[in-house]
């Protein structure tokens, strides 16, 4: 009874994080350009890697493996004909401006994307008019963004913008004045970025795995090469907020630098290097390799993972005061949905580490992230999924039900397992002085 309480625990630490890149999905991403007379758009789909063959079978007909001009166009306007502009209930037509595709060679791996340009005419008459925008193109497998940029035309302003929980509905209110003042600062775009910060990081299965996996073993004292002996709640409690926050500043960092162009690595060294992190946090985890050196792990690790954060940014093709406002946003957004995962599993862990089985859940926890991590590594290093990505993708989607598990497990071990002896901080300090 007691192993199967324990292997519940474990898939509910490790599959919380139903959460970092996720590949089955296909990311569109729409920006407006209103200015008196007409709306000018950027649309952007970028195609997960799971994805990307239905994809490519949808623009490729003829399935020559050759994406023709015909065929990227006839595309085009079906992408086109699943969208709908109207202004005050009254639909616009739209008009394909340009149309621009990456090969299949990057959409298959995951960095190839198609850019579309559409426009439309609309009412120049003063007053308020409200512009509705629906995006119906292929819905059970897309995430949608969408935004307006700030109008150059210090004549029109923009008012209250309404979107729908998925955003593939999304609403906002035109004012045309004569002479109107200029806006001025606005944080217009702040909202749908932390949106999609908060998406991609509760997606993403790899970095949230990384984190929790580095926590297994905060609550332990490390001697003479292996764990053993719990620390205080204090102790523990001020060791992990040294882990998230150092991981919290170094992801932080570079994810500014990328998305404001001053640093890029290309895309697969990055997730490669992710993968590898959640290998080398999860070997710390059976046996310590840093003990007490966790938090400079979680930075350096950090640099990496905020790289990756900063691709999704990236994608939406952003310039000027508005990439800042929504870098902003998305970097805000990241770190909420961070702290409620780690805020979800902090007390069940903490309780866990205070019982006989903790080390039983800390080894088959780490165990499972050793398989995850190199699942992972050969995917992104022979660019080919496998079966055991697929299946932690899979169990992933079950993070919330998982969870549930965790915290029952831990009430039921708290109450049916012989407590492990806290050690004193000064006895703590003695054993880290003796095992350095």
């Amino acid at each position: 009874m007691k192993k199967w309480l324990i292997t519940t625990m474990l898939l509910g630490l490790a599959s919380l994080p139903a959460w970092g890149h996720r590949l089955d999905e296909y990311l569109q991403a729409t920006i407006f350009s209103i200015e008196p007379g007409s709306v000018q758009a950027t649309m952007r789909l970028v195609p997960g890697v799971a994805i990307a063959p239905a994809v490519i079978a949808m623009i490729d007909s003829n399935h020559d493996g050759v994406l023709s001009i015909e065929e990227q166009h006839r595309y085009a306007e079906g992408v086109l004909a699943d969208l709908q502009l109207e202004e005050d209930g009254s639909r616009l037509s739209l008009n394909l401006t340009s149309a621009t595709f990456s090969s299949i060679e990057l959409m298959k791996q995951g960095n190839g994307e198609i850019e579309l340009t559409f426009s439309a005419e609309q009412s120049v008459s003063r007053g308020e008019h409200l512009l509705t925008f629906a995006n119906r193109h292929q819905s059970d497998i897309s995430v949608y963004l969408v935004n307006s940029l700030v109008p150059e035309d210090k004549g029109l302003l923009l008012g209250k913008q309404i979107r729908n929980q998925n955003q593939s509905l999304y609403q906002v209110t035109l004012t045309e004045t004569l002479g109107a003042p200029s806006q001025g600062f606005t944080l217009s775009g702040f909202d749908g970025a932390f949106r999609l910060g908060a998406h991609h990081i509760a997606q993403g299965t790899d970095h949230l795995l990384f984190l929790l996996t580095l926590l297994l073993p905060a609550p332990l004292l490390a001697f003479r090469g292996r764990w053993s002996g719990r620390a205080t709640i204090r102790r523990s409690l001020t060791h992990i907020l040294g882990i998230v926050t150092a991981f919290t500043l170094g992801h932080s960092l570079t994810l500014a630098l990328s998305a404001l162009g001053l640093f890029h690595l290309p895309g697969r060294p990055v997730e490669v290097l992710i993968a590898v992190s959640i290998l080398v946090s999860a070997l710390h985890a059976m046996r310590p390799i840093f003990p007490g050196r966790e938090s400079i792990i979680a930075a350096f690790f950090g640099l990496i993972h905020g790289l990756a954060f900063a691709s999704a940014l990236n994608e939406l093709g952003l310039t000027g005061w508005y990439r800042l406002v929504s870098l902003l946003g998305f970097n805000i957004g990241i770190e909420a949905m961070q702290l409620v995962v780690v805020s979800m599993t902090l007390p069940a862990l903490l309780v866990l580490s205070c019982t006989e089985r903790y080390s039983v859940l800390r080894m088959t926890g780490a165990t499972f992230a050793c398989v995850a991590s190199c699942a992972w590594i050969a995917e992104r290093v022979c660019d080919r999924a496998n079966s055991i990505g697929y299946a932690i993708e899979t169990l992933a989607h079950h993070g919330a039900l998982l969870c549930v598990g965790l915290w029952i497990c831990s009430a039921v071990a708290w109450m049916g397992c012989r407590h492990v002896p806290v050690v004193s901080n000064e006895l703590a300090l003695t054993i880290e002085l003796i095992d350095r």
